[in-house]
């Protein structure tokens, strides 16, 4: 076993199925030494199935992220599974959703785009918030963007709120830096995942990579995102933050 996180307890979001990239985070992590507690969402029993396929089963809290009542006990909650007294070193972000309206940029409504919003990008701050009590300097937050710098096919104000995702990373390491807790996204190519089943027009936007990514590009290899989350959670990168570090093929850098 390797040992990047040797010592250091993580808490993972999004965790769904093994073809997320919180999965293969969270595996990556255990993997390189860390201590892992899941949050799920909804399907919370198939959340605890797939937290049993990780190298070590990890414990899961369930957490909706619009809900401040979860927010409120979350601490609390990860202290049970931590012990009084100690920590986390490292939070991953992996929540995104929006309605099927906000895939059809000039007809969604505000209800719609709100959601989306919400959920995909005021849930880091929000998340960050809830978990500041647990965490110290040295600690490292990391969130899951879809580089919102292109008009992409279909994705529609799902990329207004990746922007807004963005946007709110830049901000939080502003203020979390004199704490010294460190903020960074992960931008990463598309995957075949179940949140990619709710994009209409999936295989057109990903069809991109297939003629873009100057070093390839698998759609069904969540790893090397997950690989990505674990170096930002690391100490190797101990004075980089309100960054976005791309891990996706180099399609970003191609132009138009």
């Amino acid at each position: 076993m390797s040992s990047t996180l040797a010592g250091k307890r993580i808490l993972v979001t999004g965790v769904l199925t093994e073809s997320s990239i919180a999965f293969q985070a969270a595996k990556v992590a255990q993997n390189e030494g860390a201590e892992v507690i899941l949050t799920g969402f909804g399907r919370l029993a198939l959340v605890e199935r797939i937290a049993q396929r990780l190298p070590r089963p990890a414990p899961v809290i369930e957490l909706d992220v619009t809900d401040q009542e979860h927010l409120d006990g979350l601490a609390d909650k990860v202290r049970e599974h931590l012990g009084e007294g100690v920590g986390l070193d490292g939070v991953v972000h992996s929540i995104a959703f929006g309605p099927q309206g906000v895939f059809d940029f000039l007809d969604a409504s505000w209800e719609d785009v709100s959601t989306a919003v919400q959920v995909s990008a005021y849930s880091y701050k929000a998340l960050a918030m809830a978990l500041l009590p647990l965490m110290g300097e040295g600690a490292s937050i990391v969130g899951l963007t879809f580089d919102a710098q292109i008009a992409w096919p279909k994705y529609d104000w799902m990329g207004v709120a990746k922007a807004a995702l963005e946007s709110t990373n830049r901000y939080l390491a502003r203020d979390l830096g004199p704490k010294g807790i460190r903020c960074n996204l992960v931008s990463a190519g598309p995957i075949k995942s179940m949140a990619a089943k709710s994009i209409p027009g999936f295989e057109e936007l990903a069809d991109v990579w297939n003629h873009r990514a100057p070093i390839g590009w698998d759609l069904a290899d969540p790893e090397p995102a997950g690989r990505g989350v674990v170096g930002m959670l690391s100490d190797f990168f101990p004075r980089t933050t309100g960054e976005i570090v791309h891990v996706d093929g180099g399609v970003h850098m191609m132009g138009a």
